[in-house]
């Protein structure tokens, strides 16, 4: 940058302009500078100014001249184009990017050399301590899950505990910047705080010590009466209407407001909190809570929603808050339910009532666990034929709010992958077990603390082989799509698996769904430091999702070939056209299970209410003109749609091997 100083002439004008500064030769300024656009302004220390000839054109159609006036400027470096109005204390020590505009601010300074919240350790999941996660500006979902629940590696931990340490003394600065095409306006306190690209920050009371990465893809939102301290926002997150975070970190997309209240807890993509509290909390991808009553605490949840007055223990009163528990990806909380840590619920499992025992359901996904008599009743599978399942598979996408071209979490949305089925596969043989250990003349079974009643674990045993049947023939008819085969050899070949990486356990790191082996790997790596960066990490993580659909082919011929006993290359187009036909049979019964379900929205039942002092008739006009008409819901249509085209689907394969089977 070419500055130059101050023209005797253009002090002059300043001091004219009731400007002052104890040294000018302090002051430097661009060509082009015009001194008439500084006014009632105090300067100490060095400082940089720019060029000032556009207007600023506000969203109430006021438009106003880049200037500075009424400010006290210590140490800054004011970029182009900006304007600075109504500054009661200073603006101390800060790079102010280009066109920012700046206005009716108590004071904004960097008071002594900060990381600007990088570095700061969240304690998660155990409020007491031990899982704590240094937070810091590309913090990942996947890269907080390891550091937050794989403590049993200790050098592991020692090793990405030092790569973030790295990286935050790399931030760690005695100035503060403030990005481009900022708006900060109405504010009081801003204390080391580094702020982004296009970042608006209206209303804010207080904050501190804070990373608000912002960028001009993807801007970041603080509003009114809000206070932060030790945190990170990153792009696209917007947080308004007195929200309190301390020790924590918001990722992308994220939207908190009404109030809500969060320390030491993670929030990763598109989270929404409204009213209630969290406290050591990791939130993965697409958890929500909406309601005032409701707290989350010392627990880990993905894609979660929580409904209102949810609540859970983490001490026992003995030896203070150190339980945890884990609600994996989908599962959710129904009004006024409660849950004793420690526990752990598995997949889209539906949590209904207060349990008051430690269980674990990790491998009975798509359950409901309902409260019955202080005990916990597990309806094993039931879940799988809920239309309200396949409602939230279906919003999670349309609801990615991320806008960066830079994603911080890779998030997988598939509802049946090898981290569902393999616990599904692993509840049969559960259900199956306890069935055979029990015998026939059992009427309920009792597994984790949990009661499964003899109806629902045969019906359980049932709907996980449908929902297995499902994955696996999906898997086999995209692998052979839009191929011709003249013989069982060729077919054969196709079924071969491109990738060796695949087979085994696979598993869920929070919205990452990946191979163990592949995660194994990537540990040992940065144990024995052939991975020596945050960046390689990242890399790895990039990769695994990108090549998810290679290595998940892989699992699926595995498990084909253990249902099937018998290995790839001995499979006939008889083999396929069976498992076709027993895939059908599986998307279409479950789809006709769906269609019931949606069904019982529109009983008379739920009509109740509707047609208000009027008879009958009244009463469904008025329904079907708030709710519409059955047959002509969006979602009714989707699963009538979904039926015809899957069994087109098919039979289209079935017919392209036909000449094989005869």
């Amino acid at each position: 940058m070419n500055y130059r100083n101050l023209h005797p002439s253009e002090i002059e004008i300043l001091e004219g302009h009731d400007c002052q500064c104890e040294d000018w030769d302090l002051v430097m300024v661009k060509d082009g500078f015009d001194p008439n656009r500084i006014k009632k302004t105090q300067f100490s220390g060095k400082i940089k100014i720019g060029v000032l000839e556009k207007d600023h054109l506000f969203s109430s159609g006021i438009r106003r001249p880049s200037s500075v006036s009424g400010a006290f400027l210590h140490n800054c470096i004011i970029g182009d184009n900006v304007y600075i109005h109504k500054i009661r204390n200073h603006i101390a020590n800060y790079n102010i990017g280009d066109e920012t505009v700046i206005e009716n601010v108590d004071i904004i300074e960097v008071t002594e050399k900060s990381s600007f919240g990088n570095g700061v350790q969240a304690k998660v999941l155990n409020e007491t301590g031990g899982r704590e996660v240094p937070v810091f500006d590309y913090l990942s979902a996947h890269l907080a899950y390891i550091i937050a629940l794989y403590r049993y590696r200790p050098k592991l931990i020692e090793r990405l505990y030092q790569m973030i340490d790295e990286y935050a003394e790399s931030v760690t600065s005695d100035m503060g910047t403030i990005g481009k095409s900022a708006s900060i306006r109405n504010c009081q306190f801003l204390r080391n705080v580094r702020i982004g690209d296009s970042a608006v920050i209206e209303g804010v009371s207080f904050i501190k010590n804070a990373s608000i990465n912002s960028n001009e893809h993807d801007p970041v939102f603080l509003g009114c009466g809000i206070k932060i301290e030790d945190s990170i926002v990153s792009s696209g997150s917007k947080i308004a209407e007195s929200v309190i975070l301390e020790s924590c970190f918001v990722g992308q997309g994220c939207k908190m407001g009404k109030h809500y209240s969060a320390e030491n807890s993670l929030f990763f993509s598109n989270f929404e909190g409204y009213h209630g509290e969290a406290c050591s909390i990791f939130a993965a991808p697409f958890t929500v809570t909406h309601h005032k009553s409701t707290l989350l605490i010392a627990g880990y949840f993905s894609f979660c929603n929580a409904g209102s007055g949810s609540n859970q223990s983490n001490h026992m009163y003995k030896l203070g808050p150190i339980h945890q528990g884990i609600m994996e990806r989908g599962a959710k909380t129904t009004s006024d339910s409660y849950l004793l840590w420690p526990a752990k619920v598995g997949p889209f499992t539906l949590v209904m009532g207060r349990h008051y025992k430690n269980s674990d359901t990790s491998d009975l996904p798509f359950s409901y666990m309902i409260e019955n008599k202080d005990e916990s009743v597990l309806v094993p599978a039931i879940n799988l034929k809920s239309v309200g399942t396949i409602r939230d598979a279906q919003k999670w996408p349309r609801r990615d709010r991320r806008q960066d071209p830079v994603k911080l979490d890779y998030i997988n949305f598939n509802l049946l992958s090898p981290f569902t089925i393999r616990k599904m596969i692993a509840g049969r043989v559960i259900l199956k077990h306890l069935f055979e250990i029990s015998g026939e003349r059992a009427e309920q079974y009792t597994f984790h603390n949990v009661v499964i009643e003899k109806k629902s674990l045969l019906r359980g045993i049932e709907l996980y082989q449908i929902g297995i049947n499902k994955f696996l023939g999906n898997s086999i008819i995209k692998r052979l799509e839009n191929l011709q085969f003249d013989s069982d050899e060729e077919i054969c070949k196709r079924l071969k698996p491109d990738e060796e990486l695949g087979k085994g356990e696979w598993i869920d790191l929070a919205g990452l769904i990946a191979p163990q082996e592949a995660i194994n790997d990537l540990l040992d790596r940065i144990e024995n430091g052939a991975i020596k960066s945050l960046k390689e990490v990242n890399k790895t993580f990039k990769f695994l999702h990108k090549k998810y659909y290679d290595i998940e082919w892989t699992w699926a011929m595995d498990i084909l070939e253990q249902e099937e006993k018998k290995s790839y290359d001995k499979f006939t187009a008889k083999d396929v056209v069976r498992i076709v036909e027993r895939w059908k049979d599986s998307v279409i019964g479950l789809d006709k299970m769906l269609y019931e379900d949606a069904r019982k929205e529109f009983t008379l039942s739920k009509q109740t209410g509707f047609g208000a002092d009027g008879d009958d008739f009244n009463r469904k006009i008025d329904f079907e003109q708030v709710r519409g008409d059955f047959e002509q819901h969006e979602a009714v249509a989707a699963i009538k749609e979904h039926m015809v085209k899957k069994e087109a689907l098919g039979n289209e394969l079935i017919g392209r091997l036909k000449h094989l089977v005869n």
